[in-house]
């Protein structure tokens, strides 16, 4: 128990010094003798908890990013309230939170779809996995809005979800090109204003 435990404790710690190195470098660009010298381990540790890249590189997408986008931008989509106040605070409000080194560094998910080629099967399904549990829980909110009388009832619960994931991943790429938050004031002030159009 005590072996499991502490084989668990060291995959937890490569999988955090991998995501900080991916985050800030890109995955591609990072190799096991990066993660290595960051974790202080020797090539045989590391081999005996992965066997190799592209199954740390899927580990961090399902422990890292995965709990990422479900802890800031799902789970408050289910919070109590009205539907349209709930797309503001989870939209708008997020992403004014972002400390500097997030906005530098954009959105890890973000990153890594861009990152990934054509042919990396394994790494698209993990990420789309992600993004399609985001999309079904705004259409969910959509939905609710609808019943509750905050949002039109023509409105295209699944486009809606699309183009605002699309959106805030748009702005968090594109904030990494600029030294100031002017950006994202406008990307706000625009974002308010459609979700504004969705009232009933």
């Amino acid at each position: 128990m005590q072996q499991e435990l502490k084989s668990e404790l060291t995959k937890q710690h490569i999988v955090h010094e991998a995501f900080k190195l991916f985050y800030e470098n890109g995955y591609k660009a990072t190799s096991i003798n990066d993660v290595m010298k960051a974790t202080k381990m020797t090539k045989g540790a590391f081999y005996h908890h992965y066997k190799n890249k592209q199954q740390l590189v899927l580990e961090v997408i399902q422990q890292k990013i995965q709990k990422r986008v479900h802890d800031g931008m799902i789970m408050p989509l289910f919070e109590p309230g009205h539907a349209i106040d709930i797309l503001k605070d989870t939209f708008l409000n997020r992403i004014r939170s972002f400390p500097l080194y997030d906005k530098q560094n954009g959105c890890p998910m973000n990153n890594f779809i861009n990152e990934i080629d054509h042919d990396e099967v394994g790494y698209q399904l993990a990420l789309k996995s992600i993004i399609d549990k985001w999309k079904s829980a705004l259409v969910t909110l959509i939905e609710k809005g609808k019943a509750e009388g905050t949002i039109k009832n023509d409105t295209p619960s699944e486009s809606v979800a699309v183009y605002l994931i699309s959106a805030f991943e748009g702005i968090r790429g594109i904030r990494k090109i600029y030294e100031d938050d002017v950006i994202l004031d406008q990307y706000i002030s625009g974002l308010e204003l459609y979700i504004n159009q969705l009232k009933s």
